[in-house]
Formats: C-alpha cells, structure tokens, sequence
C-alpha cells in the first residue's frame, strides 16, 4: 500500500486516515485510489460515525464507489449509514448516487434546486430524499449530536453548501479550498501553506463566482470554532492553516472579477 509521512505518521492515502476519534465519534478521511490515472479528477470522501450512525460526505462517482465502499466498510457496516450528504450537482460528488441507495438505507440530503437534476443520475425513486433550503439547515442524530448545513451558494455550485461537525471542529468544504497536484506530489495534509497556494489558486480564480460571494460566506463561517478544512479536493487544513486560508480567501480576485481576464 502506498504510505506517505505526515507530521504525525505515516498516512495510508488508499485507506485514508482518522481525523478525530473521541471513542463515541469519528471523523474518517477515506483515502484516495492507489494509482493517479492522467485527467482523473482527485477526490476526497469522508465518514462520521457517531455511536453506530454513519454519515457520508461527498462520496463521489462511479469510478471511485469500490474503494470508498471497502474503506467505509472497514469503520462502519453499511446498514448502518443512515444519512449521505451532497455539497452540489458535480458528477465527482454525486453521480454514484444510485449505487450508494442500492447498499445504504440512507437518506440524501442535497439541495432543493439539484433534486430535479437527479433523474440524469438514473434516481427515480425520490422518497430518500430530503431537500436542503437555501439558508441551510441540520441532521439531527439519533444520539442527541448534530451537524450544520452552512450555505457556501456559488463556492462555486449556485446551490452549494458545507457541513460543520461540532464534536471534531471540522468544516467539510466541498471545493472550497481543493488543489490540484501535480502527478506524484499529492500529501494529504497542507504541509507548507505559501507553497500550498500555487496549487489553490488556478482552480479558484476560475471556479468560485467573485470575492464578494466569497466574503459572504466568511461572514456566516467565522462564528464556527474551526480545528480542520477538510475539502473535496486536495490536502487537508489544519488548524495553524485555517486561519491563513481565510485571509487568503478574503483577498482573492476571482470569477467575475476577473471576467476581463478570461474573455481576452
């Protein structure tokens, strides 16, 4: 199996890695696929399992639905994942979402605006379905524990939005925060942030809509005690990073502020 060192351990990147285990909650980075293969997108997919509930985040494709079986397999038993949670519509999230209803009795939660869209996927059957709104909203677990739902519209999906687990501290951010790695360097934790930002700030210059939209979600994320970002695509923030990635995000020019930019 392919290992990389992180400031820790060494970090299993098929297997993937656990955030946060208190003994009773779990917050579970599922790996990445052994090989890097030319023009796949790289995906992250998490796990929380909270005393015997597992929820999904963003568990992807069709590509990638064996291996993220397996690895969510070796932490939960898949009956037992009552909740899969959507961040958008983008194939890399959400097109495997048949075949997760077909080993899960869980319920998809998305929002209200990508449900029509479902049907492209091969979903007919809607009655698993529960719609976000726009001002987001919570999953209320068995065991009295919750996670928010915080809007993040047009970051960079128009109906977008991120999870917030209060027992680990961890704001799962869809691609918010995503790189792009150059083929053999991808660590799934931000090692140096400066250097880090190269392979941030392509994707969101073109991706996320404009700073103002930008500077919006920050005024609704930054009540949150944040340990960890854990993106969609990427390496991982810890907490001596999160901060350095707010600001960088607050000053970034990107989408229609740069629209002169991209029709040259």
């Amino acid at each position: 199996m392919a290992k990389v060192a992180s400031a820790v351990n060494d970090v299993d990147i098929v297997k993937g890695e656990v955030l946060y285990d208190d003994g009773t909650h779990r917050f579970v980075w599922l790996g990445w696929e052994e090989h890097e293969e030319e023009g796949l997108v790289q995906v992250n997919q998490y796990l929380i399992e909270n005393k015997g509930t597992g929820i999904l985040l963003d568990p992807g494709g069709i590509h990638v639905f064996p291996r993220v079986v397996a690895n969510t397999s070796r932490y939960i038993d898949l009956s037992r994942i009552q909740h899969i949670f959507f961040s958008h519509q983008d194939p890399d999230v959400s097109s495997g979402i048949v075949l997760w209803l077909s080993v899960t009795p869980a319920k998809i939660h998305l929002s209200k605006w990508w449900v029509r869209f479902l049907l492209h996927y091969g979903m007919f059957d809607m009655t698993r379905i529960v719609p976000i709104d726009d001002n987001g909203g919570r999953i209320q677990l068995s065991s009295g524990d919750s996670l928010e739902f915080i809007p993040a519209h047009f970051l960079h999906s128009v109906a977008n939005f991120h999870v917030y687990d209060p027992k680990s501290k961890i704001l799962f951010t869809g691609d918010l925060g995503a790189a792009i790695f150059p083929k053999g360097e991808r660590h799934p934790f931000v090692r140096d942030f400066s250097s880090h930002v190269k392979l941030m700030e392509g994707f969101h210059k073109r991706y996320m809509a404009s700073n103002s939209v930008c500077r919006k979600y920050m005024e609704n994320v930054s009540k949150y005690d944040i340990d960890m970002i854990a993106p969609q695509h990427g390496a991982i923030f810890k907490r001596e990073h999160v901060k350095r990635f707010w600001d960088w995000l607050s000053g970034l020019r990107c989408g229609s502020d740069i629209i002169n930019e991209i029709y040259k």
